[in-house]
């Protein structure tokens, strides 16, 4: 079963990318090259500097990414593994692709502005404020979840800590090989590669252990630092490492899978709601987007392409392959998180100490979380568990298991941290342009907000309180149902795009799945604020209101958004 799965998710990608991501590019967008981007037409040496499409790529995937196509479908498969692996294939190819690809090139078209922006000029002033608000709020809580992965992870294997470290002295250096040397692309290339092997290398040899309150600390100093200074010292060259760390996770993953020739342990389907968010029977609808975020469909990755990436794409026709493409790359990762835990997610849990008797097919959906956290085994770390028992289980079983998880942890960690720091930096785009309208008013006041480093500190410290509370599940059904609402509002927004600048009747097959998926975010929102909210609230109030607060006024700014898309009918072509 494994074999079968891998195969067919892999084909199914790679014949969309060539038939409908084509079409797209060809006959919805037209992009051209002769229309010069904003990267070198707007160059500032600090947040417009365009990047070489496979540094682009490193970059733009990096930061999309996270760890959430690799949290999600594991806690996912408390349904089972069906249900997960439908949500990740379909929301790929019918909104998540579409919804990237359209983002990044109608902020390009926009001189890189964000996509809220684009939202203000297209549909209404009033309703980009109330976009602006809510992905702001959004920007709050991925803060808050992705720091809470990582401290976890960093907690549970010092040494992907260790290698995480090591990892950012060596993009460091390669920053410097790239931009302020002679040496060609391709040398610096080798041994900056050579310097990832070397950190994966470092981090199997020692560790770094430390508390979750100080890597809470560590990381609130990074991604401020990290936010702020230009894209070419740190960022660029950071995500293309990343892009070779994917690309071997992948391929071995790939190959594990095929050569494993496992059948499922997980049963296809469980039941319609375990338990999983806040202890509460949780309902595959409504509560699907909660859960599974970027690995099918994700508002962020909106941010994330009409944020730092269209300011770094160097031509028109590098962004299929960047903006479309690495949202099924990262679909075909969340396959190959469901295929390892569907085979070796039982083995994984029984390794951790949990008996037969806890954990059968006869009651997976019941008790899959509630034995996951006795045995102290996250989701992240059941995916690396499972991963490394997949490769074990093949000829690949000459790679040192050790090694394996810290391939497999890598991906987590630095992927999310590196969601963090391109987070704060939205987050500081953001305020910038939520404060324009002060800059003749109260020009000190601007001036303040805007500054980089107080624009990078106020989302950060926000989002870090929000993660030390320790209640990881309640902030990341709260990021998940804040992120699947822009989703949402991107799309439409990418409607408008294609209706009233591109005059494309591409609108309409935009705009439903828009639809389809605003009812389904929404009543998901409803059901946490109901059910589940209320004794986060109870068990920790500060955190708990904070929370309550964001996903109630987002409720509202959701509401006021789609009566204004409704009421200008932004969808429809004008002839």
């Amino acid at each position: 079963m494994t074999t079968f799965i891998i195969i067919i998710g892999f084909l199914l990608y790679l014949i969309l990318y060539f038939t409908y991501g084509k079409k797209l590019e060809r006959d919805v967008v037209v992009a051209s090259d002769a229309n010069e981007a904003p990267s070198k037409r707007l160059y500032d040496g600090v947040d417009y500097v365009a990047a070489r499409k496979e540094v682009l790529f490193g970059h733009h995937f990096a930061s999309i990414a996270g760890a959430a196509p690799i949290i999600g479908p594991a806690l996912a498969i408390c349904w089972g593994w069906v249900p997960g692996l439908l949500w990740v294939w379909f929301g790929n190819i019918f909104i998540g692709a579409v919804h990237d690809y359209l983002a990044l090139m109608a902020s390009v078209r926009y001189d890189g502005k964000s996509v809220q922006f684009v939202a203000s000029d297209l549909i209404g002033k009033r309703t980009g404020t109330a976009f602006y608000w809510i992905v702001f709020f959004l920007l709050i809580l991925v803060v808050a979840a992705f720091a809470a992965i990582v401290g976890n992870m960093f907690v549970k294997t010092p040494g992907i800590a260790m290698a995480f470290v090591l990892k950012i002295i060596a993009a460091l250096i390669l920053g410097v090989l790239l931009y302020r040397t002679k040496l060609s692309f391709s040398l610096s290339t080798i041994i900056g590669v050579l310097m990832l092997c070397a950190a994966i290398w470092g981090g199997y040899l020692k560790g770094i252990p430390a508390s979750y309150n100080t890597w809470m600390w560590v990381i609130f100093f990074y991604i401020i630092i990290a936010a702020a200074i230009p894209v070419n010292v740190l960022l660029q060259p950071r995500d293309y490492l990343n892009s070779f760390l994917l690309y071997a996770g992948l391929i071995i993953g790939f190959l594990a899978a095929i050569f494993a020739f496992r059948g499922f342990e997980v049963p296809a389907f469980s039941s319609f709601s375990p338990v999983l968010l806040g202890g509460k029977p949780t309902p595959f609808w409504p509560a699907i987007p909660l859960i599974i975020a970027c690995g099918s469909l994700s508002g962020f990755h909106s941010l994330v392409a009409s944020g730092t990436t269209s300011k770094q794409l160097t031509k028109e026709s590098d962004g299929l392959f960047i903006g479309y493409g690495a949202m099924f790359t990262e679909g075909f990762l969340s396959t190959i998180v469901i295929v390892s835990i569907a085979g070796f997610g039982y083995t994984a849990l029984q390794n951790a100490g949990v008996t037969t008797e806890q954990l059968n097919p006869g009651n997976w959906g019941t008790a899959f979380t509630k034995v996951s956290e006795a045995a102290k085994l996250s989701a992240a770390n059941l995916f690396v568990q499972s991963y490394a028992d997949m490769v074990n289980a093949t000829w690949l079983s000459f790679i040192p298991t050790k090694v394996v998880k810290i391939i497999a942890g890598m991906w987590v960690a630095t992927f999310a941290m590196t969601t963090l720091d391109t987070t704060n930096r939205l987050a500081r785009y953001c305020l910038s342009e939520m404060a324009l309208p002060l800059k003749d008013k109260a020009t000190g006041i601007y001036n303040f907000l805007t500054n980089r480093w107080i624009a990078s500190i106020i989302p950060a410290a926000i989002g870090i309180w929000l993660a030390a509370s320790g209640n990881w599940l309640i902030i990341w059904g709260s990021f998940g149902a804040a992120n699947q609402l822009i989703a949402s509002i991107a799309l439409m927004t990418g409607a408008a795009f294609a209706a009233k600048k591109l005059k494309s009747n591409f609108a309409g097959a935009a705009v439903i799945p828009a639809w389809l998926l605003w009812i389904t975010v929404t009543c998901g929102i409803l059901w946490f604020v109901i059910v589940v909210q209320p004794d986060a609230v109870a068990a920790k109030p500060g955190p708990g209101w904070t929370v309550m607060i964001i996903l109630i006024v987002m409720l509202i700014l959701n509401f006021l958004f789609f009566w204004d898309f409704i009421k200008s009918k932004a969808y429809k072509v004008e002839k």
